[in-house]
């Protein structure tokens, strides 16, 4: 029997960190679902095929092939057999992920995919419609948030890391333009699922946060095995 966790929130909010952390501690299997849509943003851009282009997108679409896999205990992306782990995190692909991935076509190819990976094991998957779309029947669903600012100065300061040169007024104007389209978008919109916990880690270490999640988590299997 699977056991599957669902974890929303906006761009920025740590849901990655939060999801790897947990999946590592509880030994679940992790699933990025926004790299899914950014490898699709990859693929468009490279080819030169822009949002309204739907029949080249389509093309990309039908020929995609995505893989997840650890490799010397790190997780890599793979776009048509290539690491694509470092390109997906670019400024270019931040800015126009949000425009590929509202696209209705883009989505139904998407989700299906995300949904035979958490059919047969337990599986905590983040992303942004997750316990609306995906997963709307998961066994654990979390809404992480946190401010515009606070995000910000997280992304930032993984930018600096990166060596990617940007100022921290872009990456804030950056974080409130995506998150003003991914919730206002037509198809599956960023919100928070009705029966979901919600969760502001503005003032929150990813200690406390990760705490946070596992002890829900332990309270709904403990209450799906009874």
């Amino acid at each position: 029997m699977s056991f599957i966790v669902a974890i929303d929130g906006p761009a920025g909010s740590g849901k990655g960190t939060i999801t790897k952390l947990v999946a590592e501690k509880l030994g679940f299997i992790t699933i990025d679902t926004g790299a899914m849509y950014r490898c699709v943003t990859l693929s468009a851009l490279k080819n030169n095929v822009a949002p309204t282009d739907e029949m080249n997108l389509k093309q990309i679409l039908n020929n995609i092939k995505i893989e997840m896999k650890k490799v010397d205990g790190n997780q890599k992306v793979y776009l048509n057999g290539e690491d694509v782990t470092k390109q997906i995190r670019t400024t270019e692909i931040n800015k126009n992920v949000s425009a590929y991935s509202a696209i209705p076509y883009v989505r139904a190819k998407i989700t299906p995919l995300q949904r035979k990976m958490g059919e047969s094991q337990n599986v905590i998957m983040e992303g942004r419609d997750i316990g609306t779309v995906v997963f709307p029947n998961a066994d654990v669903k979390i809404f992480l948030d946190a401010s515009d600012e606070e995000i910000a100065k997280r992304r930032y300061k993984q930018n600096l890391e990166r060596g990617m040169d940007v100022t921290y007024e872009q990456v804030l104007e950056d974080i409130k333009r995506r998150n003003e389209l991914d919730s206002h978008r037509e198809i599956a919109p960023l919100k928070k699922a009705e029966d979901a916990v919600y969760i502001d880690s503005s003032n929150l270490t990813i200690d406390e946060v990760v705490e946070k999640v596992i002890g829900i988590i332990e309270v709904r299997k403990t209450k799906k095995q009874i």
